[in-house]
């Protein structure tokens, strides 16, 4: 089933505001059927993009384990709160499904899809004068570099460099693929909408 790049981004962005509304049980069963996904379709870039997020994650936890009042998990001063630990626990669950869905989107869209998928998302822009093509590329070429920059193991100072190195396509045309809206599409997005407000009652 060949769906809609916007469709596609769509549902991605769903499903990571639906993971920060469901209660613990449902985030254990919605967050492993995710990463379980994930695995299947897009381990590779999913491994990746966890290799480069592990400190921020780690931080977070760390963050949430202390910062959070509670049941001391020892006796003593610096001792992290049980209840922090869980709840930083839980969103480190959240953050991984969201890196699961965005590793399955990356896999299965590319530049240019991504950039047509960005285009049809903005299409309000117009309503108020401004120019959609030009902020969907710049949006797909910055989540691209991002991407790249996450993928590749650079240092900081090369990485904080390389945002400053002229690139290739800004000396070239981008050519938009036109894709058409499906009943599939909106079937699937229907669907997602529905359990979006399932999750947030």
């Amino acid at each position: 089933m060949r769906l809609h790049p916007a469709t596609q981004i769509m549902i991605w962005c769903v499903l990571v505001a639906a993971i920060q509304f469901l209660p613990a049980s449902r985030l254990l069963m919605a967050g492993g059927l995710v990463l379980l996904s994930a695995f299947m379709l897009s381990r590779h870039k999913f491994i990746q993009l966890v290799r480069r997020t592990r400190w921020i994650m780690f931080s977070l936890w760390l963050i949430y384990a202390y910062s959070t009042p509670g049941e001391m998990l020892f006796d003593a001063s610096f001792s992290p709160s049980r209840e922090g630990l869980i709840d930083g626990g839980l969103q480190l669950l959240r953050l991984l499904a969201a890196l699961a869905g965005l590793a399955i989107l990356l896999d299965r869209l590319h530049r240019h899809q991504l950039m047509a998928g960005l285009y049809s998302l903005l299409a309000p822009l117009q309503w108020l004068g401004l120019s959609r093509e030009r902020l969907a590329v710049r949006l797909a070429l910055t989540l691209h570099y991002a991407e790249v920059g996450m993928l590749r193991a650079l240092s900081w100072q090369d990485n904080l460099r390389s945002l400053f190195e002229p690139h290739a396509e800004a000396n070239h045309e981008l050519e938009l693929p036109v894709y058409r809206f499906t009943f599939a599409d909106a079937w699937l997005l229907g669907s997602v909408m529905l359990l979006l407000w399932l999750a947030m009652r």
